[in-house]
């Protein structure tokens, strides 16, 4: 359930962000709302996550899989190019997700 609670953490943080650019620096009203109203839902999916998991670990996740998102989301909705380092970083982001979950013991499966 705690991966559950992690991957609507990171959705919420998601839409967030992305209202956030919306919200062309809080001088629009209802993207300004969703964007408190979002952070406050990831924050406390966040906290029910960290009952179970380690801080290190569930920080790593949510703040990577949120960049790799982000990126994703700004290229697609906002029409923010990446250039090929910034895809390689975030493909090492992706990596070193995959191996804190196939290899590290800290992780609870």
């Amino acid at each position: 359930m705690h991966y559950i609670y992690l991957f609507f953490a990171i959705l919420a943080e998601t839409i967030g962000t992305t209202a956030l650019q919306a919200s062309q620096q809080f001088t629009r009203l209802w993207p300004s709302v969703l964007v408190v109203l979002a952070y406050s839902f990831s924050f406390y999916l966040l906290a029910l996550a960290l009952k179970v998991m380690p801080v290190g670990i569930v920080y790593a996740l949510w703040s990577g899989l949120g960049i790799v998102f982000i990126a994703i989301i700004g290229y697609l909705v906002f029409g923010q190019k990446l250039d090929t380092p910034a895809i390689l970083g975030l493909a090492l982001i992706i990596l070193g997700i995959v191996v804190i979950q196939l290899f590290s013991n800290t992780t609870t499966h």
